[in-house]
C-alpha cells in the first residue's frame, strides 16, 4: 500500500541535499515536526515524493545539487525558498549539526520568514548549460597556466632561462630551448599545453556563436573598452534576467561593495564583500586593470578612475581598481536594460557643453 504523501495547506518542508540521499522535515501549521523522511538524490525518487503533494514551500540550501532539483521542484507548483550560505547561521553553527537538524532548521526559517534565508534565484537551465562553456574554458586556461609555470621552473632549476612566449606560441618556441637531459620530462607536457591551446581556441569559438546565435545582447556590451566577449557573455548569462536588479544594486550583488559591521558609533571601512559569482568579479576586475592601463582607451570611466587613483595613499590605485568594476558592472547593467549605444565621453561632453 502506497504511503499517504499529501501535505496539507500552511505546512513547511526542509530539504537537505546530499549527494546519495536528501533528508526531509515537514512542519504542520503550529511548527512542529510531523515528519522526517529521506529520500534519493535523483529526478525520478524526488518526482515520486514531491509531485503529488499540494503547493507548498520548500526550503532548501543553496549547493551543487540545488539548481536543478529547484527547477524541478519549482515545476510540480511549489513555493521553492533556496538559501544562500549566509542566510543560516542557525544550521551552520548548531553544535549537534546532523543532515535531520539541518533539514528541520531550514523548515523553521522558511516557515517564520523566508527573507532570513537570503534566498537567491539560479538562473535558467540553458544559461547554466551555456555557462558552462566559459567556467570550462577557465580551468583550460588555469590548466595551461600551471604547466607554463611548471616547466619554466625545472629549466631554471638547471639553469635554463626560457625566453618569453605567449602560452598560445610556448610549445613552438620553447622547445628549442630545451635541454636534451630534460627532453624526456617536459616534451610531454609541452604537447599538453598545445592541446589545451587548441581547446581554448576551440572554447573561444564556442563563445562566438553563443554570442551570435543566443545572446547579442553581449555583442552590444563589448562597445565598452576593455570589455571581451567572455566578460560580456559571462555578465549576460550571470545576471540572466537584468530586469531582477536595478542598476545600481548589481555591484553589491557581484560582492565589490564594502561589508558593514556597524556597532554603536562604530562604522569601520572593510574590504570589499566578495559575495556572488568569482568569475563575473574576476572578469571585471581584469577589465577595470586594463581600462586604467597604459593601453585603457580615453573615457569615462577610465578618467573617472585616474582621478580616483591620483589621491594618493598607499592603497590608492588597488581601491580605483575596485571601484572601476563597480562601476563597470552598473554600467554594463545600464546599457543591456536601456539598450542605448555606448558613448565614451557622454558626461565629458556633457560637462563641456
Amino acid at each position: 500500500m502506497r504511503e499517504d504523501t499529501s501535505v496539507a495547506a500552511g505546512q513547511t518542508i526542509g530539504l537537505d541535499l546530499g549527494d546519495r540521499f536528501s533528508q526531509v522535515c515537514v512542519l504542520d501549521e503550529q511548527g512542529e515536526v510531523i515528519e522526517q523522511a529521506r529520500v534519493r538524490t535523483t529526478s525520478a525518487a524526488l518526482q515520486q515524493r514531491f509531485a503529488q503533494l499540494g503547493s507548498t514551500r520548500v526550503a532548501l540550501e543553496v549547493g551543487t545539487h540545488s539548481p536543478w532539483v529547484s527547477r524541478l521542484l519549482a515545476g510540480f507548483g511549489h513555493e521553492v525558498v533556496v538559501a544562500s550560505g549566509q542566510g543560516i547561521p542557525a544550521v551552520k553553527r548548531c553544535r549537534r549539526k546532523t543532515d535531520e537538524s539541518d533539514a528541520e532548521a531550514l523548515a523553521r526559517l522558511a516557515r517564520s520568514d523566508p527573507r532570513l534565508l537570503l534566498p537567491v534565484r539560479h538562473r535558467s537551465a540553458s544559461a547554466q548549460e551555456d555557462l558552462a562553456v566559459i567556467r570550462s574554458r577557465a580551468v583550460l586556461v588555469r590548466t595551461r597556466t600551471q604547466l607554463v609555470n611548471h616547466v619554466r621552473g625545472i629549466a631554471k632549476a638547471v639553469g635554463t632561462m626560457i625566453r618569453r612566449a605567449s602560452p598560445a606560441s610556448f610549445q613552438r618556441q620553447v622547445l628549442p630551448q630545451l635541454p636534451d637531459a630534460l627532453r624526456p620530462a617536459l616534451v610531454p607536457v609541452l604537447a599538453c599545453i598545445e592541446h589545451l591551446s587548441t581547446q581554448i581556441r576551440e572554447a573561444d569559438r564556442r563563445v562566438e556563436y553563443l554570442i551570435e546565435q543566443r545572446h547579442l545582447e553581449a555583442r552590444r556590451l563589448q562597445a565598452v573598452p576593455g570589455v571581451g566577449p567572455i566578460t560580456a557573455l559571462t555578465y549576460v548569462l550571470t545576471l540572466d534576467d537584468p530586469r531582477r536588479f536595478r542598476s545600481r544594486d548589481v555591484g553589491a550583488y557581484l560582492g565589490l561593495v564594502p561589508r558593514k559591521q556597524q556597532s554603536g558609533g562604530r562604522d569601520p571601512e572593510l574590504r570589499i564583500s566578495k559575495t556572488g559569482n568569482v568569475l563575473l568579479r574576476t572578469l571585471l576586475v581584469q577589465c577595470a586593470q586594463h581600462i586604467l592601463g597604459p593601453f585603457g582607451k580615453d573615457c569615462d570611466l577610465r578618467r573617472w578612475g585616474l582621478a580616483l587613483a591620483a589621491r594618493g595613499g598607499r592603497t590608492s590605485k588597488r581601491r580605483a581598481i575596485v571601484a572601476v568594476a563597480r562601476r563597470l558592472a552598473v554600467l554594463l547593467h545600464a546599457l543591456w536594460i536601456s539598450g542605448t549605444p555606448y558613448e565614451p565621453l557622454r558626461h565629458a561632453q556633457a560637462q563641456a557643453a
